[in-house]
């Protein structure tokens, strides 16, 4: 049997909010809003046969103590003209651009 990642776990003070900010970002189906827990999972997710990652966000009632966020979720696009577009959407969703030293790269970090 392979072993492979199934699920990203991310701590938030609102877990609804990032959850859904995934969801919507990946077009996935978002379930436990308001539980302490929110899940973002491709549609038809099968824990039993993963074949993809989900991402689960835990609600904390800590803040970050940190400036740094030491997880970060990478994503591809198919060409410039569609990262433009990722970017724009995503923006539109609440992200913000985050520069971290990343200099002159083909890639946007938000």
């Amino acid at each position: 049997m392979t072993l492979r990642p199934v699920l990203v776990n991310i701590k938030a003070l609102d877990d609804s909010a990032v959850g859904r900010f995934w969801g919507e970002a990946l077009g996935w189906s978002v379930a436990g809003e308001g539980s302490g827990a929110t899940a973002a999972k491709p549609v038809a997710f099968d824990w039993l046969d993963p074949v993809g990652v989900c991402i689960d966000v835990i609600a904390v009632p800590e803040p970050k103590t940190a400036t740094k966020n030491r997880v970060h979720v990478d994503l591809a696009t198919t060409s410039a003209a569609h990262q433009a577009e990722l970017v724009a959407r995503l923006r539109a969703l609440g992200a913000t651009p985050a520069h971290v030293g990343q200099g002159d790269v083909p890639w946007t970090v938000l």
